[in-house]
C-alpha cells in the first residue's frame, strides 16, 4: 500500500489543500478518490493591535511556509519520496475580512479579520440601502466603514480581496476568488454568478462625492465557479511555499475558497436542502436554499456555496474558545496537584460530565463572547459566567452550561430559518466542538432540534475540501456538478454517525435558552467596561 501511494507521489498524482484557519493553518494531500494521504500544520493565533483583530503580513507568509514544510517532512517520514508536484490545489481560509493593496502590491492597512465588529454601523447602513443583509465581517463594510472614517489609505486602493485570495494570488498572480468566498465580500446575482450589478451601482453612487479613482467593481477579484480554471503555480509561488525548492511550478490551481466554502464540501453539503454546521473558534450553519427567503433579516447572511447555490447562513463569532480556556484552567489546577493529565483526556472527562447535568442545568448561564455577536447585537464581547444565589453549581452543570453558551448563539439565527419554511432533515457537523463525539452531537442536535450527522472523514475539515475542490477541477467529467461529484466519487458508501436529539436534550436546552436571551442585557453591559 505504502509502495504505491509513495509512487503516486513521486509521480505527482495527487491533490493538495491548504487552508488558514483561525487557529491553524493546514495542508492536505489527497488521491485521485479523496482519501488523505498526508498532513501538515502550523498554529497560530489573531492578537488585538490597536482595537483590531488581526494577523501580521509576515507571520502569514511565515505560517504557510511552515504548514508546507510541515507536510513535506511528513511526507517523507512516511513514504520516503520527496514531494516535487501535484495534479491540482487550492488554497482555502477563514471568511471575510479586509485585506486592501496599493498599485505596487503593498498591503496598505494590517489584516482586518472576520472576528471585528467596528464596522457594524456601516454594515446596517449598507443593509437599509440595499435592501439585503450585510453582516459587519464582510469586506465592503470594512471598505464603507473606512470610507466614513475618512481613512487615508482609501484612495490608494487598486485591490481589495480575503486572506485566500492574497495568498492565491501570491501563487499564481491570479486576482480572482471562488464565488462562495467572494459572497462574503459583496452579494452575488445568483443568475449571473457575479457580483450584483444593482448593488454595485448604488455603492458607487454613495461615495462618489469622494471623488476616488476607482469603481468598486474594479477593486474587487473576479469571481469564479468550482472547477474553473484559477491559474498556475509560478516559480515565485513555488519558492514562497517551498523553500528547498523542490516544487515545481506550473500546478494549476483551483479557484481560492472560505473556510464555509470548504467546510460544505469535506460534509457533502453543497445540494440545495442540504446544510452543515462548523464549530470551532466561530460557529455557524450553512442551509442551501431550494428557493429565496420571504425577506431579509439582520440575523442571516445569504452567501454562496462552491459552484454558486445560495446559502443561508447564521454565524456566530464565539463558540469553543471559551471552553479551551476553562480546561487550561482545570487543567493548570491539576498540575499544581502533580497530577500530569493528557489534552484530550481532559477534554473527554469534562466534556462528558455534562451528562449528568440538571435539566435547568442549574440555573448557570455561560456568555462565550469573547468578541462580539451580530446575531444577539452584542457589539464588544466579554466572558462572562453567571450564577444565582440558590443555583445548583456543580461540574456537570458547569460544563453543560458551556457546552449549551458554545451554541446558543446559533439557535438564534436559525429559528427564523425554521419560521420560513427552511426544512432540513440532518445537518453534517465538523469542527472542534466535535472532537469528543458524544458530546458535540448529542449537544448540537438538542440546540438545534434537528439529527446531527458527523463523517468518519470530518476531522480533516476543510483543507480537505480544499483538496477535493482541486481534484474537481481535474477528475469531473463533462457536465458533472460538484453535487453529483461529491455524491458519486468521494461520498458513495462513506461511514458516518448521526445523532437524533433527545426529547430530554431538547427541554432543557429550551429552557436554557430561555434564560440565555433573558440575561443578555449583563452581557451588553459588560461589553462597554
Amino acid at each position: 500500500m505504502s509502495i504505491t501511494i509513495a509512487k503516486k507521489i513521486a509521480d505527482g498524482k495527487t491533490f493538495l489543500g491548504i487552508e488558514l484557519g483561525s487557529t491553524r493553518i493546514k495542508a492536505v494531500l489527497t488521491d485521485e478518490n479523496g482519501l488523505p494521504l498526508a498532513s501538515g500544520a502550523f498554529d497560530w493565533e489573531n492578537r488585538l493591535v490597536d482595537g483590531i483583530w488581526t494577523y501580521g503580513q509576515d507571520e502569514i507568509l511565515r505560517g504557510v511556509r511552515a504548514c508546507y514544510a510541515d507536510l513535506r517532512k511528513n511526507v517523507k517520514k512516511e513514504y520516503g519520496v520527496v514531494l516535487r508536484s501535484v495534479m491540482a490545489m487550492g488554497v482555502s481560509a477563514m471568511m471575510h475580512g479586509y485585506l486592501a493593496f496599493d498599485k505596487a502590491g503593498e498591503l496598505l492597512v494590517p489584516f482586518r479579520t472576520w472576528r471585528n465588529t467596528c464596522a457594524l454601523a456601516a454594515s446596517q447602513e449598507l443593509s437599509a440601502l440595499f435592501d439585503f443583509k450585510i453582516p459587519a465581517r464582510w469586506s465592503i463594510a470594512h471598505l464603507y466603514r473606512a470610507i466614513k472614517e475618512g481613512e487615508p489609505h482609501v484612495e490608494k486602493i487598486a485591490y481589495l480581496t480575503t486572506l485566500a485570495g492574497y495568498i492565491h494570488y501570491l501563487l499564481t498572480g491570479e486576482r480572482v476568488l471562488g464565488v462562495g468566498d467572494a459572497s462574503g465580500m459583496f452579494p452575488i446575482d445568483s443568475e449571473t454568478m457575479d457580483y450584483d450589478e444593482g448593488m454595485l451601482l448604488k455603492f458607487d453612487a454613495l461615495i462618489a462625492e469622494k471623488r476616488y479613482p476607482w469603481k468598486l467593481k474594479e477593486i474587487l477579484p473576479r469571481v469564479l465557479r468550482a472547477g474553473e480554471y484559477a491559474g498556475k503555480l509560478t516559480a515565485e509561488g513555488a519558492a514562497l511555499l517551498d523553500e528547498t525548492g523542490a516544487l515545481q511550478a506550473g500546478i494549476p490551481l483551483c479557484p481560492p475558497e472560505g473556510d464555509a466554502g470548504t467546510g460544505m464540501v469535506a460534509t457533502d453539503a453543497v445540494a440545495p436542502r442540504t446544510g452543515n454546521v462548523s464549530a470551532g473558534t466561530s460557529v455557524f450553519t450553512m442551509a442551501v436554499l431550494d428557493r429565496p427567503l420571504k425577506g431579509w433579516y439582520p440575523e442571516i447572511d445569504v452567501v454562496a456555496t462552491p459552484d454558486g447555490a445560495p446559502v443561508a447562513m447564521v454565524h456566530g463569532n464565539n463558540c469553543t474558545g471559551d471552553i479551551d480556556a476553562w480546561i487550561r484552567l482545570f487543567g493548570e489546577t491539576l498540575s499544581l496537584f502533580g497530577d500530569e493529565v493528557k489534552k484530550s483526556e481532559l477534554y473527554d472527562k469534562l466534556l462528558k460530565a455534562a451528562f449528568d447535568g440538571d435539566k435547568d442545568v442549574g440555573g448557570l448561564m455561560n456568555y462565550n463572547y469573547i468578541a462580539g455577536e451580530g446575531v444577539t447585537k452584542i457589539p464588544t464581547g466579554k466572558p462572562m459566567f453567571l450564577r444565582g444565589e440558590n443555583c445548583s453549581f456543580n461540574i456537570a452543570n458547569f460544563m453543560k452550561a458551556q457546552l449549551f453558551g458554545a451554541v446558543a448563539t446559533i439557535r438564534v439565527g436559525m429559528d427564523i430559518l425554521y419560521r420560513e419554511g427552511v426544512k432540513l432533515e440532518c445537518i453534517a457537523g465538523h469542527g472542534g466542538y466535535f472532537k469528543t463525539k458524544e458530546t458535540g452531537t448529542r449537544f448540537m442536535s438538542a440546540a438545534l432540534g434537528i439529527p446531527v450527522k458527523v463523517m468518519e472523514t470530518a476531522g480533516e475539515g476543510g483543507p480537505w475540501g480544499m483538496a477535493l475542490l482541486a481534484s474537481y477541477l481535474i477528475n469531473k467529467k463533462d457536465g458533472e456538478t460538484l453535487p453529483q461529484y461529491l455524491e458519486n466519487r468521494i461520498f458513495a458508501g462513506a461511514a458516518s454517525e448521526t445523532v437524533s436529539p433527545l426529547p430530554e436534550d431538547i427541554e432543557s436546552f429550551g429552557i436554557f435558552l430561555e434564560r440565555y436571551k433573558k440575561w443578555l442585557p449583563a452581557e451588553a453591559e459588560a461589553g462597554k467596561i
